[in-house]
């Protein structure tokens, strides 16, 4: 679960992390009411959930009530496009009104903890190369990034934390400053089991005070159940429909965008491998979704409903182990689906074991042109050739009549 900036803030300061003074704003009254507050120069700060805001526009220094009144009135409402929310970019519905800190003198770095899939372990990372991309800096200078391991049974240590202070070249009469505020962002990271927490700037003024200028945290939404406050920071608008949609039904569902090939697996290993597969047969998958061990019909039935949904969707590729799930109960969704939705486009099931074979013979009674394979990649390649308009031997799944006793799908 990803989090605005203003959100993030406010947890920081509850560890002691010292950031600029600030409050959201949802108007532009608002916006002219906090920064009166505060007192000018502010910096009014779009709040989306994606990086790279200050080169999209989406960050501005206002020095007078009437220039935040303006920045305001043009940032609420505006289509913010960052490197990182696509061409589509993002409406902006909120904004964050801060104190203006003074430039001149000061030191821009890079200051984020994440979880380390190759050590499994959190990692702190630091650089003294911040305001700009941490990929743009691992790319062109590697080793201008600081990494100290953290061994979760002793946890992140006093003597880690100066090392990095240290391999920043920061003054001797900070680094106790330094050591403190990387302590308190860890234990932040850790006691609100987050996955990313990343600051960047991290900016020493030139009187010598650290501030979180950004803040950027993800949490694990596993861990939200034991973290209830935590709950009432997610921002629907900012996430797509579909996968808000997917998951009231418990489902994993992720949009890919330039896809066409819709995805129903069971578990994520075999959901990544259809992905892959749908690629090397020369298509492209249109999401990502997990239907999990434990699906039921009705379940599989709202999975479909939100493949259909997606415009972009021109055939379905159903790819069913079954272990927990039943190839039976898959069939009973999906043929409940296609019945109750109209589905009129492509639809090839590969099934694999618990009740393979009923789970079969349903699809073949069922009256819908189902097209099957046993194997992985001619199932692929059959889903690729129906929407790429190759001639193939089977219908679309809605248009075809019941066939007799004993026939094939």
């Amino acid at each position: 679960m990803k989090i605005h900036e203003y959100q993030g803030k406010s947890i920081l300061r509850r560890f002691g992390v010292k950031v600029p003074d600030g409050e959201p704003a949802f108007t532009p009254e608002e916006a002219v009411a906090v920064a009166s507050r505060l007192g000018f120069p502010c910096v009014v700060k779009a709040q989306i959930h994606a990086g790279g805001r200050g080169k999209g526009g989406g960050v501005k220094l206002a020095r007078t009530r009437d220039e935040v009144m303006e920045i305001a009135h043009d940032m609420l409402g505006m289509t913010l496009v960052t490197h990182q929310t696509g061409p589509e970019g993002r409406v902006v519905k909120r904004v964050l009104v801060e104190q203006g800190m003074k430039l001149e003198g000061s030191r821009e770095m890079y200051l984020a903890i994440v979880m380390d899939r190759d050590s499994q372990r959190p990692v702190v990372m630091a650089s003294s190369e911040g305001g700009m991309d941490i990929e743009e800096i691992a790319a062109t200078n590697p080793k201008a990034i600081l990494k100290q391991y953290v061994d979760p049974t002793v946890g992140f240590q006093a003597f880690q934390a100066r090392q990095i202070a240290f391999g920043l070249g920061l003054p001797n009469a900070v680094v106790g400053q330094a050591v403190q505020f990387i302590r308190a962002l860890y234990e932040a990271f850790e006691k609100t089991d987050s996955s990313l927490l990343e600051i960047n700037p991290w900016m020493l003024t030139a009187n010598g005070v650290l501030f979180a200028l950004d803040a950027k945290i993800n949490f694990d939404d596993n861990a939200l159940d034991r973290h209830p406050d935590l709950r009432g920071y997610r921002d629907l608008d900012e996430e797509e429909p579909l996968e808000v949609e997917a998951s009231k039904h418990s489902l994993n569902y992720i949009k890919l965008p330039g896809g066409n090939v819709g995805c129903m697996v069971n578990g994520a290993g075999l959901a990544m491998a259809t992905m892959d597969i749908i690629k090397l047969a020369g298509g492209s998958p249109a999401n990502f979704l997990d239907v999990g061990g434990g699906a039921n019909a009705d379940q599989i039935k709202n999975a479909f409903r939100i493949l259909m949904a997606d415009k972009d969707v021109k055939a379905v590729f159903i790819n069913i182990f079954g272990g927990i799930l039943r190839c039976d109960v898959l069939a009973e969704g999906v043929i409940a689906a296609v019945r109750d939705l109209g589905v009129k486009i492509p639809i090839v099931v590969r099934m694999k074991g618990n009740k393979e074979e009923l789970g079969k013979q349903m699809l073949l009674n069922s009256g819908f042109a189902f097209q099957t394979a046993d194997n992985m990649m001619l199932a692929a390649k059959k889903v690729v050739a129906s929407v790429s308009g190759t001639p193939s031997k089977s219908k679309p799944a809605s248009k075809v009549k019941a066939p007799a006793k004993g026939g094939r799908s």
